[in-house]
């Protein structure tokens, strides 16, 4: 699709639902001719659109700029951010425009460096460009046209920092560094990384098969009847319903995710965990990898195959997509192990409607899903619906806290209540028990964190397969989580797929109908090991984050293998440049942590927390200012600017307990950590309800967070020298015990100190006294 035509579809598409924008007031014909040329646009045709609706696309577009106090500058994030804008804020450029803005910005960056540090970078790159006749090669502007055709201006900034960094760091380095480094970056040979798991030979099985198959059924099934296991889970709330499915089965298991721990028992040889955390030195009988087609993802995709090559059962079950049969067959064969491949079919029917619901919410109907790819886009829909319908609506989407989505979910499956709908992102593809009897999409574009492009076929097909779950019995645990079996299962309804307006119908039947692309290639990325090794090479005031480019522009990679995107690890590492008293290590952690990237909020904490670490001191969560304790002593909203707060801060106490399981000597409140969380996670889940006895709670709960500052008394729990002493809102709350000597030290998971386990039902109180 052409970069303008592309632009335009970002921007009419924030406005085409909406029929009462002024271009639609003011000229009716315009919605049903935008539709016309969208339609065009995703058949690959060339269009052109109204010049007044371009005109109120750009203007609906600059209306979303950040507030003064939103666009803060962070000098050390964007060294050569002069204001420029994302891609979709302005019209792309022209081949000499593009040539023209390079070199004012060069100009700029000459004008800002020390006269004497290196003032020739931007004169020698300026003149290198103003000398290309179009003939001969030059990568470094192939580089930076590739950076803003793929993110504007800013990926424009991105490029020219690293080729300052480079040109940098290059002045020493010798030729026998050079040759070295490539030594180091040559990932052809992932296999080579795990000699462990090369010295037992075993037995791989790739169970395939649509969304509702009882193809992780199965493999459950088996790892139930081990010794020793291991389940790794693509979210922490799969992870979490196995774990007590197999203690409900009276099989001890252990939870482990990147900010949780949990057992019931410390002999337990059972281990329930996000994929990302395998222990990959942990020999076992049978291990299960769930939805194992991730092993493609362009950003997570390297924790599968770190799983898949680094594992350590004898028996090894794959679960996932039969698109995924030919690349497991071939890594099988480059391991020389043994694959079995299981062929699973749908257990319940799953049909297209004849047609879309022509955008008519009237036509919705109860156990209906609607799919809706943004934050803000889902908030609207349940207003809508619960306006028109006088209903209740259950929503999902990823930033909400897992707990919260189960009980969204639990809420929309009973079927005695008022939830009668269900609004969600892809988010409900994997994890959770849905009872719906019609996924209506309500766009077949998403974002991609740059512009809008269409969803793949693949994905069309999980999500719509949520639609008719074959029904299983429910075991209803004491912390309310569901289990399903499939050995009581009775067949459900035929489950319906169709979208909310006619302009996508055409892509979610090609969707449902096409078979899915093949996964070709397996996500990687190099080892902290080898980063450390690669880094060893540069002088310590070399910037991380062009270390961690530099290795990803000459890694030398296995056909079969591809290199995950390093985007986020860059922008964490452009964080964390400011802070000193860093090692290589601790800035790695960091890259790998859930820092949410995207948010001014999310990027300051992370910072913050750095900071911490870099002075071993400064941990304790109530002495850390810019966490927003204070919104749960305000009174309880519904509002999505309130909902979106508790969620900044969900996020941040997340990542607080995650950096406290790597430097427990420094983030040492993680007790606290986890009641206070636990009161967000309720926040959240009465704004959603609001209802207005959640209200009155919620204020009670505030008085909770002021008592945590005063070391006064509150309602759940007695607090002694900044601990809870007692506590009674978290279901399982089981606190790492604090580590001595090791203030500001990194532990990796596979050496994490043992821990000692408490059963479920053992009162909290012995784990917060520090007895546990």
């Amino acid at each position: 699709m052409p970069a303008a035509e592309r632009n335009l579809v970002d921007c009419l598409y924030s406005v085409i639902r909406k029929k009462s924008s002024p271009p639609f007031v003011q000229r009716p014909h315009l919605f049903g001719a935008v539709q016309s040329r969208i339609r065009d646009v995703q058949r690959g045709k060339s269009v052109v659109f109204p010049v007044l609706l371009q005109k109120r696309c750009w203007s609906t577009d600059q209306s979303r700029r950040k507030t003064p106090n939103q666009s803060r500058r962070e000098t050390h994030f964007q060294k050569f951010d002069d204001g420029a804008t994302s891609r979709s804020a302005s019209a792309p450029l022209g081949k000499q425009q593009l040539l023209s803005l390079i070199v004012e910005k060069l100009d700029r960056i000459e004008r800002s460096l020390d006269n004497g540090e290196f003032p020739n970078f931007a004169s020698d790159l300026k003149e290198s460009i103003r000398s290309w006749d179009g003939r001969a090669a030059l990568p470094e502007l192939d580089a930076l046209r590739k950076a803003y055709s793929e993110q504007g201006e800013r990926g424009l900034n991105g490029q020219l920092q690293y080729l300052r960094d480079r040109y940098i760091a290059n002045k020493s380095l010798s030729k026998s560094d050079f040759i070295d480094q490539k030594k180091i970056a040559d990932l052809r040979f992932p296999t080579q990384w795990y000699p462990k798991t090369q010295e037992i030979q075993r037995s791989l099985h790739l169970h395939v098969g649509p969304t509702n198959s009882g193809k992780t059924y199965h493999a459950l099934k088996r790892l139930e009847q081990a010794e020793s296991g291991i389940y790794a889970s693509p979210l922490r709330l799969l992870a979490h319903e196995v774990y007590m499915r197999l203690n409900a089965n009276g099989t001890p298991c252990h939870l482990v995710t990147g900010d949780e721990r949990m057992t019931t028992n410390e002999n337990a040889t059972m281990t329930s965990c996000t994929v990302e955390m395998v222990p990959i030195n942990k020999s076992v009988d049978v291990a299960v990898i769930d939805e194992i087609q991730m092993i493609g993802c362009r950003s997570r995709g390297w924790a599968w195959t770190q799983a898949l090559l680094g594992l350590s059962a004898k028996e090894l079950h794959l679960c996932g997509e039969e698109r995924t049969v030919p690349l497991i067959r071939e890594l099988a064969a480059l391991m020389g192990e043994r694959l079995e491949v299981h062929y699973y079919k749908r257990l319940s029917p799953l049909k297209l409607m004849p047609s879309s619901l022509k955008g008519n919410l009237e036509n919705i109907q109860k156990g209906d899903c609607i799919v809706v790819f943004s934050k803000k886009g889902i908030h609207e829909m349940k207003k809508a619906i619960e306006k028109r319908t006088r209903k209740r609506v259950a929503i999902i989407y990823g930033d909400l806290p897992p707990e919260t989505r189960s009980q969204q979910a639990r809420l929309f499956n009973e079927p005695d209540n008022d939830y009668d709908f269900l609004v969600a992102s892809d988010a409900i593809g994997m994890g959770l028990n849905l009872s719906i009897k019609r996924v209506i999409f309500e766009s077949t574009l998403k974002s991609n964190g740059t512009y809008l492009e269409k969803i793949g076929d693949h994905q069309i097909k999980q999500i719509g397969g949520r639609a008719g779950r074959y029904r299983a019995g429910a075991l209803i645990k004491d912390d309310g989580v569901s289990q399903h079996t499939a050995h009581d299962a009775t067949p459900g309804d035929v489950g319906l797929v169709t979208s909310l307006h006619t302009v996508d119908f055409t892509t979610v039947i090609k969707g449902m109908q096409n078979e899915p692309t093949p996964v070709m290639t397996a996500g990687l990325f190099p080892t902290s090991e080898i980063i450390s090794r690669f880094a060893a090479y540069f002088p310590p005031e070399t910037p991380f984050s062009y270390i961690l480019s530099r290795i990803d522009e000459i890694s030398l990679m296995h056909p079969r293998f591809h290199k995950c995107d390093i985007k986020d690890h860059v922008r964490i590492a452009d964080i964390l440049e400011p802070v000193k008293n860093l090692t290589v290590n601790d800035r790695l952690i960091f890259c790998a942590s859930p820092v949410d990237v995207r948010s001014y909020a999310g990027r300051q904490i992370c910072r913050v927390f750095a900071d911490c670490v870099a002075n071993s001191s400064g941990g304790a969560l109530l002495d850390i200012k810019e966490l927003n304790l204070d919104i749960l002593d305000q009174k309880a909203g519904s509002s999505p600017s309130y909902q979106a707060e508790l969620e900044i801060l969900h996020k941040a106490l997340t990542l607080y307990l995650w950096l406290g399981y790597r430097f427990p000597g420094v983030f040492h409140t993680q007790e606290m950590a986890l009641y206070v969380k636990e009161l967000v996670r309720e926040r959240i889940q009465e704004a959603l309800a609001k209802s207005p006895q959640g209200s009155g709670q919620a204020r009670g709960r505030g008085q909770q967070v002021s008592a945590l500052k005063t070391g006064q008394n509150s309602p759940a729990g007695d607090l002694v020298n900044g601990e809870i002493q007692n506590v009674s809102v978290a279901a399982n709350l089981l606190a790492l015990p604090p580590q001595a000597g090791v203030a500001g030290s990194a532990h990796q998971v596979d050496n994490m100190p043992s821990l000692k386990y408490l059963p479920v039902e053992v009162s909290r109180i012995k784990a917060l006294e520090g007895t546990a």
